[in-house]
This record gives structure tokens, C-alpha cells and sequence, in this order.
């Protein structure tokens, strides 16, 4: 079953309503002017400099050239549909029961998940139950530690933007009260000292610390797939009736009173 990739198209809009509705608002009180007077070229200098300052001090720099991956990963979605999947397991349970383990090699051309196809193998070597389900969740904890890695980096740039924000902010007040003898000054530099706190604040809430929660919910509902996969490999290695793998596995889909019935109903059926 090949993993289709598709653009999350709510990711995009998302930021964009975000940053629509901030000059909705804005121009709504000052009118186009309103909205010229939010844009100050030392505050964004300011607050992007500093954070990708801090994002150099932090991560190594085979880190920092995932950061470009790491983001659009947040854009993407992943189609899994485990319906067919399920099928997939039913249609491997029925094949190694009237033909042997051995004949799932032959169907190792038609598995695109590399995932599967590792656990077939292990499968077809004789491995025990207990071993191909720890080796099969060792690779699932080498993902979730790689997806950590990658996503730590738009975490951190969630943290550090709204702190850079404040450094902007003190920036622009010591400027201010260097200067209340120049009357002139003290609206720029108010200006700065406001609009900083502003840009790092929305950066923060509204791309970095969504997109990492998003890349985090992406993560699990991977390893969720990588269990029933773990599941159906243990239930087709132990030659379990088909119908029985089905309900049991669909069972992940409907949670966990529905998979305590199904137990039951397999345990009663035995």
C-alpha cells in the first residue's frame, strides 16, 4: 500500500487567516497608514537575527539544514488509508495459511511500506513472536527519537522568538530614555520597543509553536500505523484466522472498549 503525500492545506491557511485578521485589525483602527506604522526594519532585524543567533548556538549545523525539511514536513499529510492496510494483513494471513510463511516472499513486490516488508521478513526467518515485536519497536523509538530531533529545532524557535522580542523591547526603551531630550525620537524607538515584543510573539504562536504541536501529532499518529502494522505482522506470523486478524486489528480504529469486546469475542471463539 503506498503512502500518499499530499498538501495539508490547513497549515497555509491557518497563518494566513492568522496574520489577515492581526491587519484586519489593524488597518481597521488606523486605515493603510495604521498598517505602515507595524512594519520597522530594526525590529525585524532585531528579533530574526537574534533568533537564528540562538538557533546557530544550539543546534549543530547538520541540525540547522534540516530546519527548512523539519517546516515543510508541517505542510505535508500523509494519506494512510488503514482500511486498505487492514486488508493488506487480511490478505497475507489468508495467503501464509494455505501456503506457508515462506510463500510471503513472493508478496514482499507488492508491500511499498519498507516497514512491512521488514517485518514479513523477520517473519519468514522463524524469528520468534517476542523478537520481531521488539525489534519492530526499536525502529518505531529510532523514529519518534529522529521526528524529536527534527522538531526540537521549531520548538526552540518558538521559545527563543518571543525572548527576542523582549530583548527588542528593552532595546528600544533604553533608546527612548536615552533621548526624552529629542521629542523627535521618542516615537521610533517607542516603536521599536513595541513592535519587537509584537513580531516575536506572533512568530512564536503562530507559526513555530503550531507547526512543532502539528509535527508532534504527525509523529504519533505514525507510530499509532507502526503498532497496528506490529499488530497484523504478529497475527499473520501466528497463523491467526483471517476474519479474527480483521476484527482485531480494526478494533485500533474504534478504541479501546470496542478492542476489549473484540478480545472477548476472540478468547470466546478459541
Amino acid at each position: 500500500m503506498a503512502q500518499v503525500r499530499k498538501r495539508d492545506i490547513l497549515t497555509p491557511l491557518g497563518i494566513t487567516i492568522g496574520f489577515i485578521m492581526i491587519m484586519i485589525a489593524i488597518v481597521s483602527n488606523g486605515g493603510s497608514e495604521g498598517l505602515a506604522i507595524f512594519i520597522d526594519i530594526a525590529a525585524i532585524f532585531i528579533v530574526i537575527g537574534g533568533l537564528i543567533g540562538s538557533l546557530f548556538i544550539n543546534f549543530k549545523f547538520e541540525q540547522i539544514k534540516l530546519v527548512t525539511k523539519v517546516m515543510r514536513e508541517s505542510f505535508r499529510k500523509n494519506d494512510r488509508d488503514l482500511h486498505s492496510l487492514i486488508q493488506q494483513f487480511v490478505h497475507l494471513s489468508d495467503k501464509a495459511r494455505k501456503e506457508g510463511l515462506l510463500s510471503l516472499e513472493l508478496e514482499l513486490d507488492e508491500v511499498d511500506d519498507e516497514f512491512i516488508k521488514k517485518g514479513i521478513l523477520l517473519a519468514v526467518d522463524g524469528m520468534e513472536p517476542e523478537v520481531i515485536t521488539d525489534i519492530m519497536n526499536a525502529e518505531i523509538k529510532a523514529l519518534e527519537e529522529r521526528h524529536y530531533r527534527g522538531r526540537l529545532i521549531v520548538e526552540k524557535a518558538g521559545e527563543y522568538a518571543p525572548a527576542w522580542g523582549m530583548i527588542g523591547t528593552l532595546v528600544g526603551l533604553i533608546l527612548m530614555l536615552n533621548s526624552l531630550d529629542d521629542p523627535s525620537s521618542l516615537g521610533p524607538n517607542m516603536a521599536v520597543a513595541l513592535i519587537t515584543t509584537l513580531y516575536g510573539t506572533v512568530l512564536a504562536n503562530l507559526v513555530f509553536l503550531p507547526m512543532a504541536s502539528k509535527l508532534e501529532n504527525k509523529t504519533e499518529e505514525e507510530i499509532f500505523i507502526r503498532e497496528i502494522i506490529i499488530e497484523g505482522i504478529i497475527g499473520v506470523q501466528s497463523g491467526q484466522n483471517p476474519r479474527i486478524l480483521e476484527e482485531k486489528l480494526t478494533a485500533y480504529l474504534y478504541g479501546e472498549n470496542t478492542k476489549d469486546k473484540i478480545k472477548e469475542e476472540i478468547a470466546n471463539e478459541a
